[in-house]
């Protein structure tokens, strides 16, 4: 790991070296000139098996390319997600991975979130350096993406060599002494059939919440080769290494009530004894392609993923202070117990490849796009016995310094727990029926096989149709209806329960969707989704001895909802995005009458997210800018006892560029949650259920150099 000084001497460096390249490069790159886009991109790969614009793709997708990433100063995820309504927080805690629900639907950590299409673990923060593009399917993806939660995927596009070159580096400080530095390097070989792409970025991470600190710091590289004019080799490939105090959420007030007066910068991990979170990820993706000469295309892609991760924390849990205690809750005056957690040596290790076979044909009148593929995915999950032991009390006013828990422990045996193999073969053919109708019809058949350590193995099979009717009425409007079915893995048992880090099995869910697309006067783009999509419920049953729980499926989730968006020019100077998302979720058939009929926890039925830009007149270069977001209330548990308020954040910011045409420098200085509000921006009723609060004022500043 990097000290800090090394690391700003690296950013430092590599800002040298970047200019230094660029002096060769002046007399044929470009003048880079960056201007402000709306909130979403032209095409994404995500809705099938190649980039198709997403007017004509019968599905809701957003999409985030890399200069609107640059333009909305996005570093995370999480900075991208509150451009979408129909995207929440699911347990994103500071300083632990990035986790999220789309639709109302937590996603999977394991099978979610892809890179190129290959599943990666999201265990830790996923890097957007190298990435291109962020690509987000709404809804089922069983014929996209086999196993994955119902809610969608999360697709990471891998940046690419340029054809002109490429050279851009971006330093950021932001609140409490947070530095970022990063640099993007791209080009060709004189005879263009070789290219490379590098990516680098350090980080200092100062959160607001005061001593959740760390460390970051990554590397990346992707090369093509142009064997011949119809085959093409892609090799990327990256690492990244983050060490970072984690911040805990917060529980009720005796499991009853919501904490008042509370800090979103306070850290309830505050121990002397407290390490931080230390995750290492590595990837290599590898992609070949070639076409024939009639047309077809043939490709072959693999991706080998792996992540190590010793996880650390004073974990704050229940109350054993005031009378015979509250598990899970906190005491009357805000005392918690603490708890000594760690799992030392943990790694998932996943394989992914895929072979494609497409091309174009007519069968009289009718006219097909047809794709067939097959696809493998391993993964082994290797864990020891976590260790967590009752160190002492603490409180959520005013800290307490506890010592370590007196029988110092650590992780037991370390091996192979867990271990998945899923293979399938799926086809899709887009049938063109006239000029006006399209059938979009696939299938895709998986196989999938677990074995878990104590646990008898299980060897499960699932066919699943996707079938879509899309109406044109003229080039700029696409009608459709889908009919899709999805494969999730069944969810990962929480500790303190009688089956903790027991997986349940497989489940299939089912969604029917019907959607409007459109582009007006070529300056506005308008969506609108209304869907409906079942799953069975899992969640965490008390037992008959009223002491012990288990994690269960029973029951079901029905969630139904409208999905709305806007974007486009209302000026000549002004832009303006709007997402919307209207959810009605339900609980059902559990046979237990505190829960059936109850809202579905950590969904709000109305969420809305506003983006404009102005570009101020008579001053070149100078934009300002602004994000609005409003939540409504939410369930923080499964019998809908207590909900977290609505709540409304404001962002402004402003942007100036300036400079020559062989450097051009874009300044950037933002300020999120303007009122300072206090809200509860993220409620579950994972590990006993938490709420986390969301960042108070914070503030940002950036100067991005193109040279």
């Amino acid at each position: 790991m990097l000290t800090p000084h090394l690391k700003q001497s690296a950013i430092a460096l590599a800002l040298l070296q970047a200019y230094a390249l660029s002096v060769h490069a002046q007399e044929t790159m470009p003048e880079v000139v960056i201007t402000g886009q709306s909130v979403a991109t032209s095409r994404a790969a995500i809705g099938g098996f190649s980039e198709t614009p997403l007017l004509y793709t019968p599905a809701s997708i957003t999409a985030i390319s890399r200069e609107q990433m640059q333009d909305l100063s996005i570093r995370t995820t999480t900075d991208a997600a509150k451009f979408d309504a129909s995207i929440s927080d699911s347990y994103n805690a500071v300083g632990y991975a990035e986790q999220f629900s789309i639709r109302g639907f937590t996603l999977d950590n394991s099978s979610s979130y892809r890179k190129d299409g290959m599943a990666i673990p999201a265990d830790a923060q996923i890097p957007l350096e190298n990435k291109e593009r962020i690509e987000v399917l709404k809804g089922l993806a069983g014929l996209q993406a086999g196993v994955a939660a119902p809610g969608g995927i999360v697709n990471y596009v891998t940046k690419r060599p340029t054809n002109a070159p490429l050279r851009s580096a971006t330093v950021e400080v932001k609140e409490r002494g947070n530095v970022y530095g990063a640099i993007d390097l791209g080009g060709r070989s004189d005879d263009k059939r070789f290219g490379y792409r590098i990516n680098a970025a350090a980080e200092r991470l100062r959160s607001y919440v005061k001593g959740a600190d760390g460390e970051r710091e990554f590397y990346s590289g992707a090369f093509d080769w142009q064997i011949s004019p119809a085959a093409l080799l892609q090799l990327d490939m990256d690492y990244q290494h983050k060490s970072q105090i984690t911040a805990p959420g917060y529980q009720l007030i005796r499991n009853e009530l919501l904490p008042t007066g509370v800090s979103a910068k306070t850290l309830l991990n505050a121990q002397p004894w407290t390490k931080p979170v230390d995750s290492k990820s590595t990837n290599v993706g590898l992609r070949f392609e070639y076409l024939f000469a009639n047309g077809w295309r043939a490709s072959i892609s693999a991706n080998k993923h792996k992540f190590q991760r010793d996880d650390y924390t004073a974990f704050p849990y229940g109350c054993s202070n005031e009378g015979d205690g509250f598990y899970p809750g906190y005491c009357s005056n805000g005392d918690y117990d603490v708890y000594d957690y760690q799992s030392v040596g943990e790694s998932k290790s996943p394989f992914g490849a895929q072979a494609l076979l497409q091309g174009k044909f007519s069968t009289g009148a009718v006219a097909h796009d047809l794709t067939i593929g097959s696809s493998l995915f391993r993964r082994s999950d290797r864990f020891g016995d976590y260790v967590y032991d009752y160190a002492g009390s603490s409180n959520i006013y005013q800290n307490v310094i506890v010592p370590p828990a007196p029988d110092s422990r650590t992780t037991g045996p370390v091996f192979e727990r867990r271990k998945e193999n899923e293979r399938s073969v799926f086809a899709q053919d887009v049938l063109t029926l006239s000029q006006k109708f399209k059938l979009h019809a696939g299938v895709r058949h998986v196989q999938v096989k677990r074995t878990e350590f104590e646990v008898d193995p299980s060897d499960t099979s699932f066919t699943l149709p996707n079938v879509a009717l899309v109406y044109n009425p003229t080039q700029d409007w696409t009608v459709y209806g889908s009919m899709a079915h999805g494969l999730e893995h069944g969810g990962i048992a929480p500790i303190e329960t009688t089956n903790a880090n027991r997986a349940l099995d497989p489940s299939r869910s089912k969604q029917l969707e019907f959607g409007v697309k459109g582009a007006i006067n070529n300056s506005i783009n308008v969506s609108a989704a209304v869907f409906q999509v079942t799953k069975g419920l899992e969640y965490t049953q008390a037992n008959a001895d009223g002491i012990t729980s288990t994690y269960v499926r029973a029951g079901e989730a029905e969630h139904r909802g409208v999905e709305l968006g806007v974007q486009g020019k209302a000026a000549r100077n002004l832009q303006y995005s709007v997402s919307v998302a209207a959810l009605d979720t339900e609980q059902s058939g559990t046979g237990q009458p505190g829960m059936d009929g109850k809202r579905v926890t950590n969904v709000p039925k109305l969420k809305s997210t506003a983006w404009v830009e102005y570009a101020v007149p008579g001053v070149d270069g100078l934009s300002v800018n602004g994000v609005w977001q409003y939540a409504g209330r939410k369930a923080f548990d499964v019998d809908n006892r207590v909900f977290v308020p609505s709540y409304h954040t404001l962002d402004l910011g402003a942007a100036y560029e300036t400079g020559s045409m062989d450097t051009r420098i874009t300044w950037r200085a933002g300020v999120q949650n303007v009122t300072d509000k206090f809200y509860w921006r993220d409620v579950t009723p994972a590990l006993g259920g938490y709420l986390l609060p969301g960042a108070p004022r914070t503030f940002r500043v950036s100067a991005q150099f193109d040279f």
